[in-house]
């Protein structure tokens, strides 16, 4: 382990809460499909999710807004803490510290962490993914690609993707995953990739105009093969009200 790696890793446990991190899980919609953001650990082809121990000096919520901005370069995130990951024994500590051996001394490993889970919901086109000390790598996967995570970041993240479908059956979702213009058939294609299923055009139009959380703009999308449709944004007044108040149950 080099010894810049060595001093941080050092540095950082002086800081921190022993024993308590929070693991991120951070969604961003392009072409039609949910993504999310993965770290590549230094000298291997090993991934897992962004996240982070909590510092001494600020909350569990500062801690998860930090790790977001750090990874992403955004300083407003939709954020969510979805689930807490207490196990006692959640993954195998042993398999984990030989993976990782050429960066981090087996003495940093706790035999026990637990973990307070956040989902992210981000613009893919305003991210600019950065890696941490001990990755090389920040990058977007499809979810039918991502890889064997390290850790039990697996679990993490369907546990995220199961609370981001509950939560869309109730309170809006899009304002910050899609564009600040964008068509209906954007908004049901981001719909349709969360919930991974199909959703009836008309009927979802219909209740997504019923909301108010939509206006329609006298402009429409340029260079489409077919008749150009009508561009839309969110009513952001009307959109933190309903995100307030909830109920929404239109999916």
């Amino acid at each position: 382990m080099s010894e810049k790696i060595r001093k941080t890793v050092h540095d950082d446990i002086l800081d921190i809460i022993p024993q308590l991190s929070l693991d991120c899980v951070i969604f961003g919609f392009h072409d039609s499909t949910l993504k999310v953001l993965l770290l590549k650990w230094k000298g291997s082809n090993i991934y897992s999710l962004p996240g982070g121990f909590v510092k001494q000096t600020e909350s569990v919520d500062q801690a998860a807004v930090r790790v977001l901005k750090e990874r992403t370069a955004l300083d407003e995130i939709f954020l969510r803490q979805f689930y807490t990951f207490g196990k006692v024994k959640r993954y195998d500590n042993e398999a984990v510290g030989q993976k990782l051996a050429h960066l981090i001394e087996e003495s940093v490993f706790h035999e026990r962490v637990v973990s307070i889970g956040y989902y992210a919901l981000v613009d893919y086109e305003k991210v600019f993914p950065n890696p941490d000390e001990l990755t090389e790598k920040c990058e977007w996967f499809d979810l039918e690609e991502v890889p064997e995570l390290l850790f039990d970041h697996n679990e993490i993240l369907d546990k995220a993707l199961k609370a981001l479908r509950f939560e869309l059956s109730f309170q809006p979702i899009g304002l910050n995953l899609l564009p600040d213009k964008f068509t209906m058939p954007d908004m049901q294609r981001m719909y349709e990739a969360i919930l991974a299923k199909k959703i009836d055009p008309r009927n979802f139009q219909k209740k997504i105009l019923k909301t108010g959380i939509v206006i329609r703009l006298n402009e429409v999308k340029k260079g489409v093969a077919h008749k150009s449709p009508y561009l839309y944004r969110f009513d952001q007044n009307r959109y933190k009200e309903v995100l307030e108040e909830g109920g929404l149950f239109f999916i």
